[in-house]
């Protein structure tokens, strides 16, 4: 499968730059995957689409505040992308300008917390220790910003717009940015009318976003992210499956994650650890009978996945469509229902 099967051209102006407000005011383009219909509704909708004993799947990682600007001790300037946690107090990073940075050397971010080079990865990250007194997690909350992708120029005002209202644990990098649309009040009347919710963890890295670079997807090597499906989510699920109800997976990580989590025959298992499972093509879903998501950079395993999932064709007349109707694209932007 060639890379340019996935490639479209977006107007630049319809990649969104801030969030809309209230959250669940964004547009919603409804797919029905099997009539090969469209619908323009508004997100808060969404609950007219969802059935008694339905169950919604949320991704209930956090983001932390991953940017962090430090110094060298000759004063120079560095960005610091927190990427992975290895240990306690180890990470591997993404570092600019890193090429002058010694092993050994250290980058100071303030009184409280600085860093040691320890290693250059292959692949050109970094790996940091960091030194610091009390804890990270609140040295961090203080020090750092939220890491909105790159196509995003406009400053984050309220770091929590870029947090879902539901986020929970975890240590991602990036936003599950389908979740972002839902508010407290929504899921409420979502719960009154009879719909389940059942959490899932996957912490997104970096790598979900990025293009694909080589010629034939098959020959992308995929990223592996750190993931949890706890037993009480694998028991509600499996319930309404044998009751013949819908599992609704909000984003991708969402369906990454519970797809991963498969045992031989194809039935939901409780487990954790790391997944780099890459959908596409004909690939057939064992979990996920609906899917909230938003609209996806070109080249990205993203697209492919949605692509696989509500066909290819149809998924292309649904960008078109999209494209005509000035719907928002990528994070901050709007959003579709495929089932």
């Amino acid at each position: 499968m060639n890379i340019l099967e996935f490639d479209f051209d977006l107007p630049k102006e319809l990649i969104a730059q801030h969030a809309v407000n209230p959250r669940d005011h964004s547009k919603l383009l409804v797919l029905n995957k099997e009539e090969k219909t469209m619908e323009h509704k508004k997100f808060y909708n969404i609950i007219d689409y969802l059935k008694e004993g339905d169950v919604l799947v949320l991704n209930r990682t956090k983001v932390i505040p991953a940017r962090l600007f430090g110094k060298k001790e000759n004063g120079v300037v560095l960005e610091c992308f927190l990427l992975k946690r290895i240990d306690l107090n180890t990470w591997e990073v993404l570092l600019k300008p890193a090429r002058k940075l010694k092993i050994g050397q250290k980058i100071i971010f303030s009184e409280e917390l600085e860093a040691e080079l320890l290693e250059v990865k292959e692949d050109g990250n970094r790996v940091l220790k960091f030194n610091f007194e009390g804890s990270f997690e609140e040295i961090l909350d203080r020090l750092g910003e939220m890491p909105l992708p790159p196509y995003i120029s406009e400053k984050l005002e309220d770091k929590n717009r870029y947090q879902t209202v539901y986020a929970k644990e975890g240590e991602s990098v990036a936003a599950p940015t389908a979740g972002l649309h839902f508010t407290e009040e929504l899921l409420e009347k979502i719960k009154e009318k009879g719909i389940i919710i059942a959490e899932v963890f996957l912490d997104v890295g970096l790598g979900t976003f990025r293009p694909v670079q080589v010629e034939n997807i098959l020959d992308h090597k995929m990223h592996v992210e750190k993931y949890s499906v706890p037993k009480e989510t694998v028991e509600i699920i499996n319930n309404a499956k044998k009751n013949n109800h819908r599992v609704i997976a909000v984003g991708t990580t969402s369906v990454r994650t519970l797809e991963s989590s498969v045992d031989e025959n194809g039935n939901l298992i409780a487990s954790e650890g790391y997944t780099g499972i890459f959908i596409y093509g004909d690939y057939k879903f064992k979990v996920v009978d609906a899917i909230i998501t938003n609209f996806h950079l070109p080249k990205s395993t993203l697209i492919m996945l949605v692509s696989a999932f509500g066909g290819k064709e149809f998924i292309d007349a649904a960008y078109k469509k999209a494209i005509e109707e000035k719907y928002r694209f990528y994070s901050f932007g709007d959003s579709m229902l495929i089932y």
